[in-house]
């Protein structure tokens, strides 16, 4: 990793947890920027010790316990950034909220809450974002989707409606902040990812991850990474990752 006297600003990744999220601050550590990372707060131990292995590998890192539903804890999660630690040149966007329920067993509360967590949540990261960015010309934000961004399956009624809406939020931003000079993208991963849940779910993942047929969060990251280094001449707006094996 970069050494610890060195920043190329700050990166703020929303949502990390054992998976992508990890994966994608410790890609932009080990790129060299100060990565401050968020979990609600009754997780901030779990975030604090993981963005202590970071620093121990020679990366700077932050962590903070914040409801991304709250728009007021948004807005001083950006403003404290900015004061302390530096410019924010990547936003990254990854809450998942990813739940099953047939239609009639979705209740208007799990409606609701999955829609704040992957789609408000998102609109709150993504203004916040281009009001810091927007002034300065420059940065990338980046939203995490998933196949429900693309298309709804049985069952998934209220997390691929949020993710759709992510998606078109990403659009419309990209469009409003591209001429600025602020780089938005969206990620529309495809399949099952190698991590806690997926192994807890499946006996096969070692001969998946042998075999390149599940996504390897370290192996997304590195897109996330690209995305940020585009040179402004030929951005890319929305991109899909999926195992060479994946049927789609």
């Amino acid at each position: 990793m970069a050494s610890q006297t060195a920043s190329k600003g700050a990166c703020l990744v929303v949502g990390v947890g054992d998976g992508v999220g990890g994966a994608i601050a410790r890609a932009f550590a080990a790129e060299g920027y100060t990565v401050c990372m968020t979990r609600r707060p009754r997780h901030l131990d779990q975030l604090e010790a993981f963005a202590q292995t970071l620093r121990e590998a020679g990366g700077q890192a932050r962590a903070y316990g914040v409801d991304a539903r709250q728009e007021a804890e948004m807005i001083a999660l950006f403003d404290q950034i900015e004061a302390e630690v530096g410019p924010l040149e990547v936003v990254v966007f990854n809450i998942g909220a990813n739940v099953r329920f047939g239609i009639v067993e979705t209740t208007a509360q799990v409606f609701s809450k999955v829609w704040e967590m992957a789609c408000f949540a998102g609109f709150l990261t993504g203004r916040e974002a281009a009001r810091v960015m927007g002034p300065r010309g420059r940065g990338t934000i980046l939203f995490t989707g998933a196949s429900a961004s693309l298309r709804g399956k049985e069952g998934f009624s209220a997390f691929a409606s949020a993710k759709a809406g992510l998606r078109a939020l990403a659009q419309s931003l990209a469009r409003e902040m591209g001429p600025k000079g602020v780089h938005v993208a969206h990620v529309v991963v495809d399949g099952a990812i190698d991590g806690v849940f997926t192994r807890s779910m499946r006996q096969d993942v070692q001969g998946l991850l042998d075999r390149d047929e599940i996504l390897k969060p370290d192996d997304i990251a590195a897109n996330y990474v690209w995305l940020h280094d585009q040179p402004r001449s030929a951005w890319t707006h929305e991109i899909d990752l999926r195992p060479h094996s994946e049927i789609w």
